[in-house]
């Protein structure tokens, strides 16, 4: 198992650290590599996707990501911000398929901001795409239009592009309680029409999935009001990056997802769904949980080592049972421990 390793900006480092550890302690040959990404790379090789971090990521069979970005890189031209270096890896590596479950462990209940019986039991998995939509669509830009600055993008996708990443979530559908949404905003974007229509042509090929349509503003707060109505949910790039955050913080805290990008053959890279964290780096307090499970993901969809998987997962669900907490998920009466402590929890527990 070759495995690239970018521990990024911000509390990056200190999370992806303790997921290292867990990679090892599961006995398995692997060959672990480090590479700059984000704004490591950007002070280092004037780059947020340095050519060196670009072969290393062609020729592992799978990327461990911590988070990238940080404020001293904000006033850079858009090209040498480190959220460039993200899409560029997605985009270079063809990782169209973004998978996010958001899962409410039964000891953190009390950690969401929603009632208890609103969110008990929640299992939802977001499928996202990862590599159209309006965040790569040309033209793009800001210019200057009859005397005043005009900002523009561009929303589109292929055919092509919608039908291969419904299929990933009808696959995932399958293997679940074959239940799937499709999330579009067909009343007002002909391009989701398009998604609309396609995915009604796709569900023939799954009979045995059922398959629904939700406009994106009525999902958004559908999550909110009744969110374990929804199983597997599938959208375009935009609409998944606002509600896969909305989804993860039904669990109590951002802090506890992990998440996939694969390619068409599950080469994929691996991360928490939260960012950098600028604020709280290098003090020990991050919590290194979703980094954590985005490894046990790894194991699962990249390598098919489904007992290791298990393993992991369950050794986070042991630690949560023992009243282990970092600070984003901590209550009174629990056990508060900092980053590394967090990791030497699931390392006993493994």
């Amino acid at each position: 198992m070759k495995i690239c390793v970018l521990p990024g900006d911000g509390i990056g480092p200190e999370i992806t650290a303790e997921a290292v550890r867990v990679l090892k302690a599961l006995d398995l040959k692997m060959e672990l590599e480090e590479a700059l990404l984000g704004g490591c790379a950007i002070d280092a090789a004037q780059d947020p996707f340095p050519e060196a971090t670009q072969k290393l990521a062609k020729a592992a069979d799978a990327i461990l990501l911590g988070a990238v970005g940080g404020p001293q890189w904000d006033s850079n031209p858009r090209e040498l911000r480190p959220e460039r270096g993200l899409l560029r890896i997605r985009k270079d590596l063809g990782l169209f398929a973004n998978l996010r479950p958001a899962i409410l462990y039964p000891e953190l209940a009390n950690a969401s901001t929603l009632k208890a019986e609103v969110v008990a039991g929640l299992d939802i998995l977001i499928v996202r795409e990862l590599t159209g939509d309006i965040y790569f669509g040309q033209p793009r830009g800001i210019e200057v239009r009859n005397g005043e600055r005009y900002g523009f993008n561009t929303m589109h996708y292929t055919e092509s592009e919608i039908r291969r990443i419904l299929r990933v979530a009808f696959e995932a559908a399958r293997k679940r309680a074959k239940r799937l949404c499709s999330v579009d905003k067909m009343n007002v974007l002909e391009c989701t029409q398009l998604w609309r229509d396609v995915a009604i042509e796709v569900a023939r090929e799954y009979p045995d999935v059922e398959l629904t349509h939700m406009l994106v503003d009525n999902a958004a707060m559908q999550l909110v009001k009744a969110p374990k109505q929804f199983d597997v949910m599938v959208t375009g790039n935009m609409f998944g990056d606002i509600l896969s955050d909305e989804a993860s913080m039904l669990t109590g805290s951002i802090g506890m997802l992990p998440s996939a990008s694969l390619d068409e053959n599950n080469k994929g890279l691996y991360e928490p769904s939260h960012g950098s964290a600028p604020d709280i780096a290098g003090k020990g307090v991050a919590n290194p949980l979703a980094t954590i499970l985005s490894a046990a993901m790894m194991m699962r969809y990249t390598f098919n080592q489904e007992a290791a998987a298990q393993r992991v997962e369950g050794a986070v669900k042991k630690v949560l049972a023992q009243g282990f907490r970092t600070g984003d998920i901590y209550e009174p009466g629990m056990k508060k421990v900092g980053t590394k402590e967090m990791g030497d929890a699931v390392l006993a527990a493994l």
